[in-house]
Order: structure tokens, then C-alpha cells, then sequence
């Protein structure tokens, strides 16, 4: 005979990724929603994000300013450093979305699509509208949770101390 051990199922929340036709990919996002790291990887994506988007500003800025002199191929020196610059942006901003959708996330959502700039104002939506009010509801639940045990192990302990 073998023992075994095994934990509860926690609350995931699966959604099933679909084209802009509807039809489905067979590609699912899952979120543990009692994963107590989830809020901070949301606030790590926007502080990241921020970070990066703030990084780019300075490097086009920069750019800019700068004398522009004719480039190797078609684009000029300081074209080909923006489209650089911009291009490192994307792959940046893709790994700081993967920190909250989990790995490949980003390119879940995609479903093979080109990267546009308009792609984050997606995702951004589709976070705030479909994933945030479920995180809300679970971490609210999970508080109450804990206020509910602790509650009643002070409520144990003060008749224990009576």
C-alpha cells in the first residue's frame, strides 16, 4: 500500500485565448488566484513597465538631439538607432508581461500576430477587464480567510487564559 500526500485544489482561473474571429486557439491562460505573489507581479509588471517605457523616452530624446549622419543601408544613423531602440522596447516589454501572464503569456495572446505598438493597450485591457476583478474577489476572499482563522485562535486562546 502507498501513502501519499496531496494538497487541495487551489482557484485557477483559466481562460481560453480566442482569435479576433472568435475561434479558439487551444491556448489557455491560467492564474492561481490564491497565489499570494500574484498582486506583486502586477505591480512589479507596472512598475517594470514604467521603468521601460521611461527608458525608451530618454533613448530617442537622446537620439534625437543627436547630429544625424547617413546610415549603412536605407536608413540614416539615427533612424536605424530609433528602430533599435524601439525593437529592444518591445522584447523588454514582452518578458515584463510574461513576469504576470506566466511564461510564453505574451505570445499566447499574440497567437502569432506581428508585435504592434496597439498590442499592450490590448493586453492592458484585457488584464483590467478580465483578470484584475477575479484577483480582487480572490484576494478579498483569501483576507477574510485569514481574518476568520486567526479570529477564532485569539477567541481559543483568551478562554484558555480565563
Amino acid at each position: 500500500m502507498e501513502n501519499f500526500i496531496k494538497l487541495n485544489k487551489d482557484d485557477i482561473l483559466k481562460l481560453e485565448i480566442v482569435t479576433s474571429d472568435g475561434e479558439k486557439t487551444g491556448n489557455y491562460l491560467e492564474f492561481n488566484l490564491e497565489d499570494i505573489e500574484l498582486p506583486l507581479k502586477y505591480q512589479e509588471l507596472l512598475e517594470k513597465d514604467e521603468k521601460n517605457k521611461k527608458n525608451l523616452r530618454n533613448q530617442l530624446l537622446i537620439i534625437e538631439k543627436r547630429q544625424d549622419v547617413k546610415g549603412k543601408k536605407l536608413f540614416s544613423k539615427n533612424q536605424e538607432d530609433e528602430i533599435k531602440a524601439l525593437n529592444d522596447f518591445f522584447k523588454k516589454e514582452k518578458d515584463i508581461y510574461d513576469l504576470f501572464l506566466g511564461k510564453g503569456g505574451f505570445d499566447k495572446l499574440l497567437n502569432g500576430r506581428n508585435m504592434t505598438w496597439t498590442i499592450f493597450e490590448e493586453i492592458d485591457e484585457l488584464i483590467v477587464n478580465q483578470i484584475l476583478p477575479h484577483l480582487d474577489l480572490s484576494m478579498t476572499r483569501i483576507q477574510d480567510k485569514v481574518k476568520e482563522k486567526y479570529s477564532q485562535a485569539v477567541a481559543r486562546n483568551k478562554e484558555v487564559l480565563k
